[in-house]
């Protein structure tokens, strides 16, 4: 069975009477261990669709199962934990709390499941050093770079061992030393089994992983092996 599997999937933004259809029936299917990046132009659709997968927003239409559960079925609340216990994030824009230090931003998503606070931070400590910002801990974001922010936001992501990490243009913001550290990290955690579905728009990045999938006014136009 499928990690993920999505069936002629449809959103459709309203703006008073216009309605703007991005995403015009897709079909998908991801396995346990995959290392997949969803590429296109602007406009295309590509990250509206991850947003649609990880469950940060609904669908129009169609079916969405995660680990063969239709999330359709699931509740607001339902959704909330899904998505904490579950499911990893890696925005472009790092999304950390500015006043909060990096091992605070990793250990209170770990608190929310239920951690104790001294467990919370020791698997926090981990999670930063693994990515190498052992020595950054109590730093705040303004006083880390761009490559640290970003780091810091892969150790949150990946603290709780999510079964899919979600990564949207994780190399945006980054420069080029900066983003092949990001790509390097996540080939670390790929190798030992991570499955990861990667938005971005530099073909240079998505060569690092196992497959793309493209996508153009909404539909896939391709979905083949990395080359």
């Amino acid at each position: 069975m499928p990690l993920i599997q999505v069936t002629d999937l449809i959103k459709t933004f309203k703006d008073g009477e216009k309605e703007t259809r991005v995403l015009k029936g897709i079909d998908f299917a991801a396995n346990e261990g995959e290392w997949i990046s969803i590429m296109g132009r602007s406009g295309a659709g590509k990250s509206t669709f991850m947003y649609l997968m990880s469950l940060l927003d609904e669908a129009t239409s169609g079916e969405i199962y995660l680990f063969g559960k239709d999330t359709h079925s699931m509740n607001a609340q339902e959704k909330t934990g899904f998505r904490l216990n579950e499911l990893g994030y890696v925005f472009q824009d790092y999304a950390l709390l500015p006043d909060l230090t990096a091992l605070e931003n990793v250990a209170v998503p770990l608190m929310m499941q239920g951690k104790y606070k001294s467990e919370a931070y020791k698997e926090a400590k981990k999670s930063l050093e693994i990515v190498g910002l052992g020595t950054r801990l109590n730093n705040l974001p303004s006083q880390l770079s761009g490559g640290e922010q970003q780091r810091t936001s892969i150790a949150r992501a990946l603290a709780h061992k999510p079964k899919i990490l979600f990564a949207d243009e994780p190399t945006a913001n980054l420069d080029n030393e900066s983003s092949e550290t990001v790509m390097k990290l996540f080939q670390e955690v790929h190798k030992q089994g991570q499955t990861i579905i990667m938005v971005t728009h530099e073909e240079t990045f998505s060569k690092f992983s196992e497959r793309v999938v493209t996508l153009d006014d909404g539909k896939i136009i391709s979905d083949k092996p990395a080359s």
